[in-house]
């Protein structure tokens, strides 16, 4: 264990305190330093690409606020496009796919091709883990992917949704066919984790957003079953590299989901109560999580009587202070120095 990075320590089950701290988007629009890079790239596709500039955008809020971690920057939607299908992002209406609905369409996904295309991707793991060694010798890389399930809403799909309708009523009509796609979706994301893990990623992270969709039939099936797999092939090579699940909107089944797949920490979404997650989940189990990014936006006495609650909650059990969600554009910089700052000072 790097005694000198707390967020390792923490996922290692230690109750560091003060807690590291990290946030989802923490590279985004909200800082100008990563809208004139953004602006450089044109393409969304062409900025995760391209090693200079990913990686450059991975370290800004670091070099900023002083985290104790800092996470690739790319996106879920990175793994389906390096398979082989086809993946845009228009301005104004988030990533456009091609919707998967048959047989053909499935099997037409190419893992041959995945460790080639996704290469520069690994060049930036590469040079944000130097650069991050050099400059903040104390935080830690987190690489991650998006879990099968989520990532199957948006091919599925075709686009974002508020509900995946047609992904849902698929996993009724053809169970058979959802499966064969999620089980696709497991064995790349495997292949894609490990070779973040080879070019230096320290801890990796898998974000099911839409998990809490899914009926307790399903969510087993579909969100625990396919993060098993994975967390057991991960920890067959590379035993020692902590695994962050993040099942949104789970509820109830946090539990459970900590308890089966075994990752070494679970993030809460802002609607869980810490109090209740940290009584139903392994003892050994990490949390990571949940202040409201409102409140964020906000500022002032409401963020600091959230982030307070939310420390005064965790004390004493292995924890990463995060967000229950990622970070929104409207987010003021001087909010999240800010909510440094509390936390460093708990």
């Amino acid at each position: 264990m790097d005694r000198h990075k707390s967020l390792l320590c923490a996922l290692r089950g230690e109750a560091v305190w003060p807690p590291p701290i990290w946030l989802m988007r923490q590279a985004g629009r909200y800082l100008p330093e990563y809208r004139a890079v953004r602006a450089q790239a044109g393409d969304f596709i062409a900025l995760c690409t391209t090693p200079a500039l990913a990686a450059e955008v991975t370290l800004q809020p670091v070099r900023r606020f002083g985290f104790d971690a800092a996470i690739l920057f790319s996106d879920i939607l990175m793994l389906p496009w390096a398979l082989g299908h086809h993946v845009a992002y228009r301005e104004g209406e988030g990533p456009v796919l091609p919707p998967l609905r048959d047989r053909a369409a499935v099997e037409a996904l190419d893992s041959t091709r995945l460790l080639a295309a996704i290469e520069p991707i690994l060049e930036t793991v590469r040079r944000a883990g130097e650069h991050l060694g050099a400059e903040q010798p104390g935080a830690a890389l987190i690489g991650f992917a998006g879990a099968p399930f989520t990532v199957a809403c948006y091919m599925v799909e075709g686009a974002g949704s508020k509900d995946f309708a047609a992904t849902r009523m698929m996993a009724y009509r053809d169970p058979g066919l959802f499966t064969q796609l999620i089980d696709r979706l497991a064995d790349a994301t495997v292949l894609y984790l490990e070779a973040q893990i080879e070019a230096g990623a320290e801890a990796v992270m898998l974000f099911d957003t839409w998990a809490g969709l899914l009926s307790p039939i399903q969510f087993r099936q579909y969100v625990i079953g396919p993060t098993c797999t994975i967390v057991w092939r991960l920890k067959q090579r590379f035993r020692s590299v902590p695994v962050i699940g993040f099942p949104r909107l789970a509820g109830q089944l946090i539990g459970e989901y900590a308890a089966v797949t075994k990752v070494d920490a679970v993030a809460m979404d802002t609607a869980m109560d810490p109090a209740l997650v940290r009584a139903i989940v392994p003892l050994a189990t990490a949390l990571q999580g949940n202040l409201d990014p409102m409140a964020l936006v906000a500022g002032g006495a409401a963020l600091t009587e959230e982030a307070s609650h939310l420390l005064g909650v965790v004390r004493g059990h292995p924890f990463i202070f995060n967000l229950g969600h990622g970070i929104v554009p409207q987010t003021p910089p001087e909010h999240v120095a800010e909510l440094v700052r509390l936390v460093r000072a708990a």
